[in-house]
């Protein structure tokens, strides 16, 4: 069984939404929707991973971050640990520099999307800070 260490990022943009992406094909579950963030590398701090991989999928640098949440998710084959941040300032327009889909959506629509498992409980954080 893998074990996986990711940092993902919640943005919340001037109106309140917050920004999901949806898993390439020929991914882990593709299709499903996620926060976007990804694996940290080895030796990598989580707020260092999120950073970059901010940067590397949407192109904005991250200036304002805090943790939010971190939680561990079993799958069938791998076991998710994640490092969640509340991403309320960045310098950029988040875009898909890899193909992903992404959408802005309010968050108490986020239990109308298939998100990932390991999500879910992102949700009830969210509310529980944003309101």
């Amino acid at each position: 069984m893998m074990d996986i260490q990711v940092a993902a990022g919640v943005l919340v943009n001037a109106q309140g939404g917050v920004l999901i992406a949806q898993r390439l094909p020929g991914t882990h579950m593709a299709g499903r929707w996620e926060f976007p963030g990804g694996k940290l590398e080895a030796g990598e701090a989580p707020r260092q991973g999120l950073d970059r991989e901010l940067h590397e999928e949407l192109g904005i640098r991250v200036q304002a971050a805090q943790p939010l949440l971190r939680l561990s998710h079993r799958y069938a084959d791998r076991h998710v640990h994640l490092d969640v941040w509340l991403v309320t300032e960045f310098v950029g327009e988040p875009k898909s520099l890899e193909g992903q889909a992404l959408q802005w959506v309010l968050p108490e629509q986020l239990h109308t999307i298939d998100l990932l498992e390991a999500d879910a409980p992102i949700i009830d954080a969210l509310r529980d800070r944003l309101g």
